[in-house]
């Protein structure tokens, strides 16, 4: 840059190029976002999701055969737990709870949806089942229990569209958790259950996450976030373009800084007028004096 200073001479035009060509100062530059897990061992970091770099785009071929692998996985995992434990079985546990085959679809098959992350599968699937066993106890208050059949369905309903709101409102939702809500007041294995149908919900929620986090990490990554997506900060605009100096007191006033880098460019016209103005005299003054030692040639 001292060398084209040089060259060019000291003048407006000149400082004008010369600070539109200069790297903008270290200390405006942005700060990167360092993961969490950056810091933790690659072996164990890898399951939980981080990658120092993206992975490798897979094929299509590739993404079914992984889903399906996880998919079979995760739902085979909660039927042999729930159907051949005496634990469960003598507490009349189905085999597994039916939107959990709708959940499969996201966090096997669509692992970077926003729907498929954790905070989402688990939260999601507790928060509605709250909702539904908390609306279906509160129809259980009426005493006529004959009237109680046959109103159950509004019972589904409100359970339904009440957990909807509630994952709206924390950010949590996951489509098939809208039914882990109607089935706590319309599936009768699942209306007996009662209370206990919250541990069941959670239990079932960390196994799919648990073989989610196995499968989908062997070729792929998963999950892209685990509570909030990571945004990337934007980097300022640079000095050389009008970005604010680091340690410049009209930093924090934009306005202030746009008219100061919008009053150097008239300097800069004026001072390209002036040499111009110079080069035409010049040529005025080469063409008299052309003029002259012909007419004493003549």
């Amino acid at each position: 840059m001292d060398f084209l200073a040089e060259k060019l001479g000291d003048n407006s035009a000149s400082r004008v190029l010369i600070t539109v060509l200069q790297p903008s100062h270290p200390a405006a530059k942005s700060k990167r976002h360092h993961h969490r897990l950056a810091t933790w061992p690659a072996w164990a970091s890898r399951w939980l999701g981080y990658r120092a770099k993206p992975p490798p785009k897979l094929s299509k071929p590739l993404i079914w055969f992984w889903t399906f692998i996880g998919a079979f996985a995760g739902l085979a995992v909660l039927q042999s737990l729930f159907q051949y434990s005496s634990y469960f079985s003598s507490r009349r546990v189905p085999g597994i709870i039916a939107s959990f085959g709708a959940s499969a679809t996201l966090i096997y098959g669509a692992i970077d949806s926003p729907l498929a992350q954790p905070r989402a599968l688990v939260l999601g699937h507790f928060l509605s089942a709250l909702m539904g066993v908390c609306i279906t106890k509160l129809f259980e208050t009426m005493t006529d229990k004959m009237h109680l059949e046959e109103v159950r369905w509004i019972a589904g309903c409100l359970s339904a569209c009440v957990a909807i709101v509630v994952m709206q409102m924390t950010e949590t939702t996951h489509p098939p958790a809208g039914a882990t809500a109607l089935l706590a007041a319309v599936n009768e294995p699942i209306y007996e259950l009662g209370w206990y149908y919250l541990p069941i919900i959670i239990l079932s929620s960390i196994l799919m996450l648990v073989v989610a986090l196995i499968i989908n990490n062997i070729q792929r990554r998963y999950p892209v976030f685990w509570f909030r997506p990571i945004v990337e900060p934007s980097a300022p605009v640079s000095p050389a373009l009008g970005g604010p100096q680091p340690d410049d007191p009209d930093a924090a006033n934009p306005d202030a800084s746009q008219n100061a880098s919008n009053s150097s460019l008239p300097a800069a016209s004026s001072s390209s007028a002036s040499v111009h103005d110079r080069s035409q005299e010049k040529r005025k003054l080469g063409s008299a004096e052309g003029g002259d030692l012909v007419a004493r040639m003549v």
